[in-house]
């Protein structure tokens, strides 16, 4: 994606992050995937907090940049499945960006944001 689609999509997550308990603590891309690493408060199912993450995320780049649509296979922003881990006893923060980072060893994974983790209180 171009850096404008790029700066578009941080901007949109931080949005996301004004609006709800939903913080972007990694953004990054590869060749063709998005990845997160997201905290939220536990009343957001991780379900809920994908569902929210994508249909904003889509409809606003789109609006944004409507020629994304044009290059998309089938003209979808995302593909209908996803991968979530929550942090727990066998996965933490650390285990979690090392997952990101090595998805698609072959393929260049790119970081556009990066920030720390909050706390609620």
């Amino acid at each position: 994606m171009s850096d404008r689609v790029n700066s578009s999509i941080v901007l949109v997550c931080s949005e996301i992050e004004n609006r709800y308990d939903i913080y972007f603590i990694e953004i990054g891309l590869d060749e063709n995937h998005v990845h997160f690493l997201v905290q939220s408060v536990p009343m957001y199912s991780p379900k809920k907090i994908v569902q929210t993450v994508k249909s904003i995320l889509a409809r606003e780049v789109f609006r944004l940049h409507p020629e994304v649509k044009e290059q998309l296979w089938g003209g979808q922003f995302w593909s209908n499945g996803y991968y979530v881990n929550t942090v727990g006893q066998y996965a933490n923060e650390e285990v979690i960006k090392n997952y990101l980072k090595n998805q698609g060893k072959q393929k260049e994974y790119k970081q556009i944001h990066s920030s720390q983790l909050r706390l609620f209180e």
